[in-house]
C-alpha cells in the first residue's frame, strides 16, 4: 500500500487525508465513465433507431438491456465488493467493461451497407450493462471508507454527481460522433475511457489502513449509536450505548428496502427523460440535433450542480429523509405540469419547443438531485462493511427501473402518447413519498446532536 494511503479519513496523517480526494477523483471518475455509457448511449437514440433500423418497441429493448445488465448484476458485485474489497471489483468491472464496449465498436456497428441484427446490439448492451454494474456500489464503498459522518455527505453527492457529469458528456459528444463518424467511433471512445479510469485505480484506489471492527471508544461508540438510533426513528436506549449496535445483513432490513424501493420509484421520471427525452423533443418538438443535445446537457449538468449543493446542505442540516421526500412531491408536480402543456397546448404555435425543453430541464433535475443523498442514506445505515451490499439493492432497484421504463414508454405512447408519459411518470415520483422513511423523532435528532456536541 502507498504511504498517501497508511491513514484513514479521520486520522492524523496529512498524507493520508490527502490521499482520500485521491479515492473521491477515482470513484467520480469511475461513475463517469459509465455513466457516459448507460445515460449517453440513450441520447443517440435517434441515431440508433435510424443506422440499426429499428422501430420504438426496438428501440425501447436495446436501451432498456442496459439498466437490465447492471440490475441483474448490482447485487452480486455490491456483495463481492463487502468480501474482496472495493479495489479488485473496480478493477476487474472497469477493464471488463472496456473490454465489451471495444467489442460493440469491432463487431456490433453499422457500417456501409452491414447493419448488424437487434439481438447482438441487445446482447452486447446487456452485457455491457452486466459488467459495468461493478462501479456503483465499489466505488461508493471506497468513498464511505476514506471518509467520515459529516461530510459523507457531500464526499457522495460529489461521487453521484459524476453520473449526470459523465451523462452530460456523453450527451454533447456521442450523439455527434455517431452522426458524423459512426457508432464504432462513440463505443470506442466509452471504452477508452474506462480502461484510462482503470489505470487511475490501480494506481490510487487502496483501502484505509483503519480496520472497521476496531472497537472504538465510549464516546464513538455512544455517538454512533445515537446516529443510529435517529436513522430508524427509535427512542435511544442509554442501557446499550457502552455497545455497539449488532451488525444484520442490509437485506434483512426494513429501512434500507425503503430507502431503496423509493429511490426505485422516483428513478422512473429521470430515466423517461434520458431514454426518451431526445424521442420527444424531435418526434413531438421538431428540435434539430443542436437543440436536443443542449438540452439533454443541460438537465445532466443541472443534475451535478443539484447533487453536490444537496449533498453540502443535508450534511450541515442532517434532514436527508425529508429532502428525498420533498423531492418526490416537487418532481410529481413538474411532470404534471410538463402532462398537462403537453395535452392542453401541444406545439400548435411557432417557437414553442423553448418552454417544453425548459420544462424537461426542470422535471429531469428535479429528478436526479436527490441520489447521492439517498445513497449516504443506504450507506449510514448499512455502515462502512456492509455499505457494498446496501449501495447495491439501491443500485438494483434503480436500474430495474432503467430496464422498464423503455419499455413501457413505447406502450403508453400507443395508448395515450405523450401526455400518458408524462402522468405516469409523476404518478411514480409522487408514489416515492409514502415508501421513503420519515424523518426521524425530534427525541432522536436531541440525541444525536448531544453526542455530536460531546
Amino acid at each position: 500500500m502507498e504511504n498517501g494511503s497508511m491513514t484513514a479519513s479521520g486520522g492524523t496523517g496529512e498524507r493520508g487525508a490527502r490521499h482520500r480526494w485521491k479515492v473521491l477523483g477515482v470513484g467520480f471518475a469511475a461513475n463517469a465513465s459509465f455513466s457516459a455509457a448507460f445515460s449517453g448511449i440513450p441520447t443517440t437514440a435517434v441515431f440508433l433507431r435510424s443506422d440499426y433500423h429499428l422501430g420504438n418497441h426496438g428501440l425501447g429493448l436495446v436501451l432498456g438491456m442496459l439498466g437490465l445488465g447492471i440490475a441483474v448484476s448490482e447485487l452480486p458485485w455490491g456483495l463481492l465488493t463487502d468480501r474482496w474489497g472495493d479495489r479488485r471489483v473496480l478493477l476487474l468491472g472497469l477493464l471488463s467493461t472496456a473490454v465489451a464496449l471495444a467489442g460493440l465498436a469491432l463487431f456490433v456497428s453499422p457500417g456501409g451497407a452491414h447493419v448488424p441484427d437487434i439481438v447482438p446490439l441487445a446482447l452486447g448492451l446487456l452485457l455491457v450493462g452486466l459488467l459495468g454494474g461493478s462501479v456503483n456500489g465499489s466505488s461508493g464503498r471506497a468513498v464511505m471508507a476514506w471518509f467520515r459522518e459529516g461530510e459523507r455527505g457531500l464526499a457522495m453527492s460529489i461521487r453521484q454527481t459524476a453520473v449526470p457529469a459523465g451523462g452530460g458528456l456523453g450527451a454533447v459528444v456521442l450523439p455527434v460522433l455517431a452522426s458524423h463518424f459512426g457508432f464504432a467511433s462513440a463505443y470506442a471512445v466509452l471504452a477508452l475511457a474506462c480502461a484510462i479510469t482503470a489505470w487511475f485505480a490501480w494506481r490510487w484506489l487502496h483501502e484505509p489502513a483503519h480496520a472497521d471492527d476496531t472497537p472504538a471508544p465510549k464516546g464513538v461508540r455512544a455517538a454512533a449509536t445515537a446516529r443510529a438510533a435517529a436513522a430508524n426513528g427509535r427512542r435511544l436506549d442509554s442501557s446499550n450505548v457502552s455497545a455497539p449496535p449488532p451488525m444484520i445483513s442490509p437485506l434483512r432490513d426494513i429501512a434500507i428496502w425503503r430507502v431503496a424501493l423509493g429511490a426505485g420509484a422516483l428513478c422512473m421520471p429521470q430515466i423517461a427523460v434520458i431514454t426518451f427525452g431526445t424521442v420527444f423533443l424531435h418526434d413531438f418538438g421538431r428540435a434539430g440535433v443542436f437543440a436536443i443535445s443542449a438540452t439533454m446537457a443541460a438537465v445532466q449538468t443541472g443534475a451535478a450542480i443539484a447533487r453536490v449543493w444537496s449533498g453540502a446542505w443535508t450534511d450541515r442540516r442532517g434532514n436527508r429523509r425529508a429532502y428525498m421526500r420533498a423531492c418526490s412531491l416537487v418532481t410529481a408536480v413538474l411532470f404534471v405540469l410538463l402532462a398537462l402543456a403537453t395535452g392542453l397546448i401541444g406545439l400548435r404555435r411557432a417557437g414553442a419547443v423553448a418552454p417544453f425543453a425548459l420544462m424537461i430541464v426542470l422535471g429531469g433535475v428535479s429528478a436526479s438531485a436527490w441520489h447521492g443523498v439517498a445513497f449516504t442514506e443506504l450507506a449510514t445505515l448499512a455502515g462502512t462493511r456492509r455499505a457494498g451490499t446496501a449501495l447495491a439493492m439501491g443500485n438494483t432497484c434503480v436500474f430495474l427501473t432503467l430496464f422498464v421504463t423503455p419499455l413501457a414508454i413505447p406502450a403508453l405512447l400507443s395508448i395515450g402518447a405523450w401526455p400518458l408519459v408524462w402522468t405516469v411518470a409523476s404518478a411514480c415520483a409522487l408514489l416515492a413519498l409514502p415508501v421513503f422513511p420519515r424523518a426521524a423523532s425530534t427525541r432522536a435528532m436531541r440525541a444525536t446532536r448531544a453526542c455530536d456536541a460531546a
